[in-house]
């Protein structure tokens, strides 16, 4: 077998695999901004935690890139959330496929930007993600733009192809050399650990807790598969079809039992384009799911594409797009350099001299409950005095208690809210605590007719437990007069 195709068969990817990814990629752009929606004012405004004065000051690097900053007001947001639709939209159809991923990454790197304190690791995959889709022939198949297109490649072979699927497998290999360095992990108790932790929990995850040799099962499972994940790289067929498709299924049992938000099916969209085309060329050719079909387009994609406005850019010099091709493939091949001796890097792999132009000291971005799990089990209470007298929960609602939720889990609004609110309590900062209890009296005074006096923000923390509960401990973030 020759050389290039070994390489192809391991590094390449088939177009129907990245006309999937497109779509997923698509799909969960439009899922984080149907979430995220339900928060806008509070994350993105400057009436919520996060006002633009605050922003510049506390994260002046990346807050220059949003554009989504050049405006507090919610309806410049709510414009910008629809913009982010519609182009999304047209990349999941495939109408100017390049383009519209383009802007979809650059308009997520933005929102991502305005508002650092919610975001987690999912969401630096999602970009990084974009980052290679922009260079994918990703609407080759099953787009409007197929249609105006001849000669539809069966396989695609690059820079850009190696760059996606090495990109998982660092994270993979990252996260595993993490773990590995953590007695719980290699014990089989860390992931007993997690479901002790009821922040997280929620779904099945409350009944697969009650199972610890379960657990013990999963946990050497999954450090098996993290540490074993360059095998992503080296099987082919139906081996690697099988391998893929377990890493998927612990996602989605992740996603089934913790709340980690689009996380778990962002790693899930970040697989496909390892699935080989013997996957592709087992599913049904007609009937069941005509969408799959080993055809460049559907009957749907053929009207869109008879409908829409051609897009067409003057074709320059053979000689020209050939000199480009070779600079864009230079680009990209430092691109994946630099990330794989930066991810080597913050795992103590590869040094870094003192004198680079870079930080020397660079941390893990693909940590997840590595080294090993938090240690201690939180939620979030914000005891406050109405004018009358009386004790509410400005946060959660209702008359104000100690005692500890029934669901930790429900008390936060989304993933995100436990994201910030854990983010403001590590970062041991009054001017975040403060600006989090002045929206909560404002809030509340906008949506009831009683006004607070006063407001307090506490963490209650647990350790984590195996053998029984422990004793909680609260710690007050903030306090604040409402009225003043």
């Amino acid at each position: 077998m020759k050389l290039r195709d070994v390489v192809g068969r391991r590094f390449g990817a088939d177009t129907r695999a990245l006309a999937a990814f497109r779509v997923a990629l698509a799909g969960l752009v439009l899922a984080d901004l149907a979430l995220r929606s339900r928060s806008l004012v509070a994350f993105y405004t400057d009436a919520g935690v996060m006002p633009r004065q605050l922003l510049f000051e506390r994260y002046p690097e990346v807050s220059q890139f949003s554009v989504h900053a050049l405006s507090g007001a919610a309806w410049v947001q709510g414009a910008l959330f629809v913009l982010a639709a519609v182009v999304a939209l047209a990349m999941l159809v495939g109408y100017r496929t390049t383009l519209a991923t383009a802007v979809t990454g650059l308009l997520l790197v933005s929102l991502h930007y305005r508002n650092p304190m919610v975001l987690n690791g999912g969401d630096i995959l999602f970009r990084m993600l974009f980052l290679w889709a922009i260079f994918l022939p990703l609407g080759e198949r099953w787009s409007v733009d197929a249609v105006r297109s001849d000669g539809h490649r069966r396989r695609a072979l690059s820079v850009a192809t190696a760059g996606v699927l090495l990109q998982v497998v660092v994270v993979y290999s990252v996260n595993a050399a993490l773990k590995l360095r953590s007695d719980v992990w290699k014990s089989g108790e860390a992931i007993e650990y997690v479901f002790s932790l009821d922040m997280f929990v929620v779904g099945m995850g409350d009944t697969l807790a009650q199972y610890p040799e379960l657990l013990a099962a999963f946990d050497r499972l999954w450090i098996s598969l993290v540490a074993g994940s360059f095998l992503l790289l080296v099987l082919t067929g139906w081996l690697r079809a099988a391998l893929v498709g377990l890493f998927a299924a612990m996602h989605i049992g992740m996603a089934t039992s913790m709340q980690l938000g689009l996380f778990p099916l962002i790693s899930v969209a970040a697989l496909l384009p390892f699935l080989p085309s013997v996957f592709w060329d087992r599913l049904p050719a007609r009937g069941a799911v005509p969408v799959l079909r080993d055809v460049p387009v559907s009957r749907w994609e053929h009207r869109l594409g008879e409908t829409l406005p051609p897009f067409a850019l003057p074709t320059p010099p053979e000689r020209v797009r050939l000199w480009w091709r070779r600079s864009l493939s230079g680009g990209l091949a430092v691109v994946l350099v630099v990330v794989l001796v930066w991810n080597a890097a913050t795992v103590g792999f590869v040094a870094i001299p003192q004198d680079a132009p870079v930080n020397s000291d660079p941390s893990p971005r693909w940590n997840m409950f590595a080294p090993a799990p938090l240690g201690t089990d939180a939620w979030f209470t914000a005891p406050a005095t109405l004018d009358s007298g009386e004790r509410v929960d400005a946060f959660q609602g209702g008359t104000f208690e100690w005692e500890k939720p029934p669901d930790v889990s429900a008390t936060y609004p989304s993933a995100r809210w436990r994201k910030y609110l854990t983010n403001v309590h590590r970062s041991n900062s009054p001017e975040l605590s403060s600006q989090f209890a002045g929206y909560l009296c404002e809030r509340w005074d906008a949506r009831h007719d009683s006004a607070l006096r006063n407001v307090s923000v506490y963490a209650v923390l647990q350790p984590t437990r195996l053998d029984g509960p422990e004793p909680t401990r609260r710690v007050e973030l903030a306090e604040r007069n409402c009225s003043g």
